[in-house]
């Protein structure tokens, strides 16, 4: 994925708590969307019963003086070479599109930082770890991710990786922000059933964002590559594919996020149209 080089970033909108240890926030209940099914191998089981398993975990590693800085991150130029750059420039693409899409239906967006962290760290879902993978906490609205999940993501699952997979993982967890504030993430998230709908729809709103992404003014538009980039990476984390993995044998009474053929159709039909409102995956 080619970032403009003279495209302005706000690295204000990621907060970078690399290295620093916990994270100042309440002890909520680990009520996390989008972790599951994104999570590596070794916390599988917790990721798809969508609970957090680490809420005893010690602390972290103490911070490192003179570590890069996503405040460094000021041009897409920026993005292009490094991948917390590349983090804050999809950031602000995906809330970009958002908050004019929303302005367009009338509404407002209210936007929401990612927090990126080492190992482990304190939100107000409870304890985040880097074995949760990626995930949208409802309770402070904030995205927690640790970059070090993108290489779990190839030699763990085998994706093939890539700058765009990245763009789709943090474009499915905005999707989940996008569904919290249309009031739709608490209310369809009942049972395995429901989740399902709510990760499918993440990912069909991470697709609108693809077709999207050149509007924002911060990317080229994506190639027929970086789109493969993203259905490898949806693909990779379905759960029969993750299934077949761990435990050799699929159980769709299990799923929580939907098979990879789902969750690449879903992606497609955001890409595609290009409508939110296509979106919808209640019949699922």
């Amino acid at each position: 994925m080619t970032f403009r080089g003279n495209a302005p970033l706000d690295p204000s909108q990621v907060e970078d708590q690399r290295g620093r240890g916990g994270y100042g926030g309440g002890m909520g209940g680990p009520v996390v969307v989008g972790g599951g099914g994104l999570g590596i191998i070794i916390l599988i089981i917790a990721l798809l019963l969508g609970v957090n398993p680490l809420s005893d975990v010690g602390e972290t590693s103490p911070s490192i003086d003179g570590a890069p800085s996503v405040q460094d991150c000021q041009t897409g130029a920026d993005a292009n070479k490094r991948d917390d750059c590349r983090i804050v420039g999809f950031v602000d693409s995906v809330q970009k599109y958002w908050t004019d899409e929303f302005a367009r239906r009338g509404d407002t967006y209210l936007p929401a930082k990612t927090v990126l962290f080492t190992d482990a760290i304190q939100g107000a879902c409870g304890l985040a770890e880097t074995a949760m993978g990626p995930f949208y906490c409802p309770e402070d609205q904030k995205v927690y991710l640790d970059i070090s999940f993108f290489t779990d993501l190839t030699e763990q699952f085998g994706a093939k990786g890539g700058p765009f997979a990245q763009g789709y993982v943090v474009a499915h967890e905005y999707g989940h922000h996008v569904q919290d504030l249309l009031g739709t993430l608490s209310s369809s998230q009942s049972g395995n059933a429901g989740s399902i709908r709510i990760e499918l729809q993440a990912d069909c709103f991470a697709g609108v964002w693809a077709r999207h992404a050149a509007d924002t003014g911060y990317l080229e538009a994506p190639t027929d590559a970086e789109i493969a980039q993203a259905l490898d990476a949806a693909a990779s984390v379905g759960d029969d594919r993750i299934q077949q993995q761990t435990q050799g044998r699929v159980q769709p009474e299990q799923w929580t996020h939907g098979s990879s053929a789902q969750r690449q159709q879903w992606f497609k039909t955001g890409y595609q149209t290009g409508d939110m409102d296509r979106c919808d995956t209640s019949h699922v």
